[in-house]
C-alpha cells in the first residue's frame, strides 16, 4: 500500500480590470488569501457578522500564464503515472471564472492551450525518452449531462451509438464505465484529434455570466500501460489520468436562466452539492460511509476521492467584489478538499505470459538441482526427461505380456512411468480394434456410406437394392448375407412360401432382433458407418469399385489443376463491375467465395435448426399449457368432491398424479429446448459475423483487383509488377499516376519551416485542421440538405420545375 498523502488544492484568479484589492489580499508566500468585507450598517452598530475569512492553500495563481499553471499543477501529478500511479486533476468553480479555458484552453492558439493538451504532449514526450519500455495509451472521453452518461466520442465512424445506456460499474480493480469506448492513440496527433473530436460534441450554452458556459461535467481519461522490454521481467505497470471539466456553479438570480438552461442549471447546482457533500464525509475521520452513489459524478470520481490516486483540484474565483460571495463558497470548497487524504499506489501487474517462460526456466534449474541430489544418493536410475522411443517400447511390451498373463506386475520407478503404463493400455487396445476390423475387411468389403461412387457401382452389380439395403440369401439365422441368385432380379424378391420358421426369422429382423454375429464384429461394422458385402465375386467387385474411384479422384484433380492461359488483351473500355464480379469469383476470388458460400450455407442450416427448435419448443409450450388446465381441472374436481387425507398428507388419484408428472417432464423438456435454442442463436450470431467479414472481404479484394486490372493506365503496370517496390493495392488509384510531390506535401514542408512556435506545435495544428474539415464538411453537407428541401418546396409551392418546365405530381 501507498502512503497517505493530502489533496493538493490551488486557486486561479480570473484577470480583470475592476479587482477588489481592498477586500481580496494574497500571502507572500503565494499560499494564502484573506478575504474582507465591510460590515452591513443596515443591521445595526452592534451585530456579530463575520468580515475576515483566511484560506490556506498550495499556491494561488494570480495572473498566471498557461505555462506556468501547468508547471505548478499538473506537471509532477503527469510525470508520476507513468510511474504508476494514479493521477486527477479537477477544475472548480464559479460559471465563467475560467475553469474550461484552464482545463483545455483555447484550441486556436498553440501557447494558449490548457492543462490537457499539455499532458498529452508531456505523455508522449517522456515515452520517448523510455526506450527500455513499451508504453501503449489509451484515452475516453465522458460526459455527464443533467444525470446522464454520454460518449462524446461516439460520433467517430468506427465507434457508433451504444444501442444500451452506458452504465457505473464497480469491481476489484477499481470504477470503469460500461458502454465508453476507449481508444489507442499511437501518436501526439492522434490523441490530438480525438480531444477536438469531443469538444465539437460539448453540450454549451450562453447566459449572463458567460456566452460559452458548459452545461455538463466532463472526464477526459488517459490509461496508460508500461511493459519492460527485458523479457524477463514479468512485472508491468498500468495508471490513468483523470482531467476533470467541472460545469460551474450558478446564482440563478445573477445568470436569469430560463427553460432548457434553468433546468440544467438545477442538475449542475445538485451534482455539485452533492459533491460537496461526499468531500465533507471524507474530511470527517468519524464518517464511515461515504455518499457517492447520490450522483453519477461521484460515483465515477470514486476512485479519485480519497482512493488510490493523486488529486488535484484547482478553484477557479472572480476578482470583482459583485462576485465576492460565490467566490467565498469557492475556496470554502477548496478548503475542505485539502482536508482529504489519498493513498496512491503503484499499480503493479503480471504479464502471464512471461511468467510462464519464467517458470519454464526455473523448472529446468529445479531439474539440474534434482538430479545432482539423485546422484548423490545412488538413485542414478531415475529419469524426469520425457521418455524416448526404446523406453516406450520397453513399457508396451511390458503391458503386452501383463495382458498375456506371463507378467504378474510392471516395475514402476516414477510418476512419469505410471502415466506412459496407461497411455500404452490405450495404444494395445486401439491397435486390437484395428485387427478385428482388419479381420472383418479380409473376409468382408467394406463400403462407406457417403461414397456414392462405390454405391452405384454395388447396385450395378446387384448386391444392393435402390433403398440402400443389401441383397442376399437368408443363412437361416436371422442375418441377409450372400450373393442372391443370377435369376432374381436386382430389387425384387421372390414370391416363395415362407415356413414357420422363415416367418419367425423375418419377423425377428423386423424386431431388432439380434444377429448370430459376435459383439465384438458387430460394434466394430457399426461404428464404421458401412455396409458389409460378401466377398464372393470379390475380383470382379473390387475392380469396378478402384475404377470407379480412379475416375472420381482424377477428374477432381483435372478440374482443379491451373489452366494455363495466355492472358487476353485488356478490353479498351472497362466491363461493368457486375461482370467483372463474376469473373472475379471464378477467378482470383475463388477461395474467398468458396469460404463465403461455405459459411453461408452453414448460418442457413443453423437457422433452420433454430426455427424448428422454434417450432418444438412452441409446440411443448402449448402442450404444458393443456396440461396445467387438465391438472386445475382435476384439482377444482377433487375439491368439490371433498378431499381425503392421510396421516396430513393428501390423497389424489391416478390420474392426476400422472398429470403432474407429464408436467414434470414436459417442463424439463421445455427446458432443455431452449437452452439448445440459446446455444443456437449464439452460433447464428457467430457464423453471420463469419459471413458478414468474408462478404466485405470479398467486395474489397474485388475492388483491388478490378482498379489493378483495369483502371490504372498501361504504362504504369510496370511499376506494380512482382518484384517491384510498389505492390498492388498499396497506392490509391487516384494517386498511381503522380507519384511526386503533391500540394499537401508542399504545404506540411512549409508548416514545418513557417510556424512561429516550432516543431512542438505541429501536431497540435494538424489535428485541429483535421477536426475543422471535418465540422465544415459536415456544415456543407447540412446546407446542401437545406437547400435540397427548399428547392423541393418551392418547386411543390409553384408546381412547375425551373429546369424542364413540367408540373408536378401532387
Amino acid at each position: 500500500m501507498g502512503t497517505r498523502k493530502k489533496v493538493q488544492a490551488f486557486v486561479r484568479v480570473r484577470p480583470t480590470d475592476d479587482f477588489a484589492h481592498e477586500m481580496i489580499k494574497y500571502g507572500e508566500d503565494n499560499k494564502s488569501i484573506d478575504i474582507h468585507l465591510k460590515k452591513d450598517t443596515r443591521r445595526g452598530v452592534v451585530n456579530n457578522q463575520q468580515t475576515d475569512w483566511s484560506f490556506k492553500l498550495d499556491g494561488v495563481l494570480h495572473n498566471a500564464s498557461q505555462d506556468l499553471v501547468y508547471e505548478t499543477v499538473a506537471k509532477d501529478a503527469v510525470s508520476q503515472a507513468l510511474d504508476g500511479y494514479n493521477g486527477t486533476i479537477m477544475c472548480y468553480g464559479q460559471t465563467g471564472a475560467g475553469k474550461t479555458y484552464t482545463m483545455t484552453g483555447a484550441t486556436e492558439n498553440y501557447k494558449h492551450r490548457g492543462i490537457l493538451p499539455r499532458a498529452l504532449q508531456q505523455v508522449f514526450r517522456m515515452i520517448e525518452e523510455r526506450p527500455t519500455h513499451a508504453i501503449t495509451v489509451r484515452v475516453s472521453y465522458l460526459e455527464i449531462y443533467n444525470e446522464n452518461l454520454f460518449d462524446l466520442l461516439s460520433t467517430l465512424p468506427y465507434v457508433g451509438p451504444s444501442v444500451t445506456p452506458m452504465t457505473i460499474v464497480e469491481n476489484p480493480q477499481g470504477i470503469f464505465i460500461k458502454g465508453l469506448s476507449v481508444h489507442l492513440t499511437s501518436q501526439e496527433e492522434d490523441a490530438f484529434s480525438l480531444l477536438f473530436e469531443g469538444e465539437t460534441n460539448r453540450i454549451i450554452a450562453s447566459h449572463t455570466m458567460n456566452k460559452n458556459s458548459s452545461r455538463s461535467h466532463c472526464i477526459f481519461t488517459i490509461y496508460m500501460e508500461a511493459h519492460s522490454r527485458t523479457l524477463s521481467d514479468e512485472k508491468y505497470i498500468t495508471s490513468k489520468i483523470n482531467l476533470v471539466d467541472l460545469a460551474g456553479s450558478e446564482r440563478l438570480s445573477k445568470t436569469g436562466s430560463e427553460g432548457r438552461v434553468l433546468k440544467e442549471a438545477t442538475y449542475i447546482n445538485k451534482s455539485l452539492s452533492f459533491l460537496e457533500q461526499a468531500i465533507i464525509a471524507l474530511g470527517d475521520q468519524n464518517r464511515d460511509h461515504v455518499p457517492f452513489r447520490q450522483s453519477k459524478l461521484t460515483h465515477a470520481l470514486k476512485d479519485s476521492l480519497g482512493g488510490n490516486c493523486n488529486m488535484v483540484l484547482v478553484t477557479n474565483i472572480y476578482g470583482e467584489a459583485a462576485q465576492l460571495d460565490e467566490t467565498l463558497s469557492s475556496l470554502r470548497f477548496a478548503s475542505r478538499m485539502k482536508l482529504v487524504t489519498t493513498e496512491p499506489a503503484i499499480n503493479e501487474k503480471y504479464d502471464a505470459e512471461r511468467m510462464v517462460k519464467n517458470l519454464e526456466k526455473e523448472l529446468a534449474l529445479l531439474k539440474q538441482e534434482l538430479a545432482i541430489h539423485d546422484s548423490l544418493s545412488n538413485r542414478t536410475l531415475v529419469n524426469y526427461d520425457p521418455m524416448d522411443e526404446i523406453q516406450i517400447a520397453e513399457i508396451n511390451s511390458q503391458v503386452r505380456r501383463y495382458l498375456e498373463g506371463t507378467l504378474d506386475e510392471i516395475d514402476i520407478i516414477n510418476l512419469r512411468q505410471i502415466q506412459e503404463v496407461f497411455n500404452q493400455f490405450r495404444v494395445v487396445l486401439s491397435q486390437q480394434e484395428q485387427e478385428v476390423e482388419s479381420a472383418l475387411r479380409r473376409k468382408y468389403t467394406l463400403i462407406d456410406k457417403n461414397d456414392f461412387a462405390a454405391i452405384s457401382a454395388v447396385q450395378k452389380v446387384g448386391l444392393m437394392d435402390i433403398e440402400g439395403n443389401l441383397v442376399g440369401e437368408p443363412d437361416g439365422q436371422s442375418f441377409g448375407l450372400g450373393v442372391a441368385p443370377f435369376s432374381v432380379k436386382p430389387g425384387k424378391k421372390p414370391k416363395t412360401k415362407k415356413t414357420p420358421k422363415d416367418q419367425f426369422s423375418s419377423s425377428a429382423r423386423k424386431e431388432g432382433a439380434s444377429s448370430p454375429v459376435s459383439g465384438k464384429d458387430f460394434d466394430v461394422a457399426s461404428i464404421s458407418k458401412t455396409q458389409l458385402i460378401p466377398s464372393s465375386k470379390d475380383g470382379d467387385l473390387k475392380d469396378m469399385l478402384a475404377r470407379e474411384r480412379e475416375t472420381s479422384s482424377i477428374e477432381p484433380l483435372i478440374s482443379d489443376s491451373p489452366k494455363e492461359e495466355l492472358r487476353a488483351p485488356r478490353p479498351s473500355t472497362p466491363p461493368s463491375r457486375t461482370v467483372a464480379f463474376e469473373e472475379f469469383k471464378n477467378e482470383r476470388g475463388s477461395e474467398i467465395n468458396r469460404i463465403f458460400k461455405e459459411n453461408k450455407s452453414i448460418l442457413n442450416e443453423r437457422k433452420k435448426r433454430a426455427s424448428e427448435t422454434t417450432q418444438r419448443i412452441n409446440a411443448i409450450k402449448q402442450e404444458i399449457d393443456e396440461t396445467k388446465d387438465a391438472l386445475n381441472f382435476q384439482k377444482s374436481l377433487r375439491e368439490k368432491q371433498g378431499e381425503y387425507e392421510n396421516k396430513g398428507l393428501m390423497i389424489i388419484d391416478e390420474e392426476e398424479f400422472l398429470l403432474i408428472l407429464k408436467l414434470k417432464d414436459l417442463k424439463k423438456q421445455y427446458r432443455n429446448e431452449y437452452q439448445e435454442l440459446r446455444d443456437l442463436r449464439a452460433e447464428i450470431q457467430y457464423c453471420q459475423r463469419l459471413v458478414d467479414q468474408c462478404r466485405h472481404r470479398l467486395l474489397m479484394e474485388f475492388d483491388i483487383w478490378y482498379n489493378e486490372s483495369f483502371m490504372i493506365p498501361e504504362d504504369v503496370q510496370v511499376a506494380l509488377k512482382l518484384g517491384s517496390s510498389i505492390r498492388p493495392g498499396m497506392v490509391p488509384i487516384s494517386r498511381i499516376v503522380c507519384l511526386g510531390e503533391d500540394d499537401q506535401d508542399r504545404f506540411s514542408h512549409l508548416q514545418q519551416t513557417v510556424l512561429p512556435e516550432g516543431l512542438d506545435s505541429i501536431t497540435f495544428y494538424n489535428a485541429k485542421v483535421k477536426t475543422d474539415q471535418k465540422a465544415y464538411g459536415s456544415i456543407r453537407r447540412a446546407w446542401w440538405r437545406a437547400a435540397c428541401i427548399i428547392n423541393a418546396l418551392n418547386l411543390r409551392r409553384t408546381g412547375v420545375d425551373q429546369g424542364y418546365d413540367k408540373p408536378i405530381r401532387p
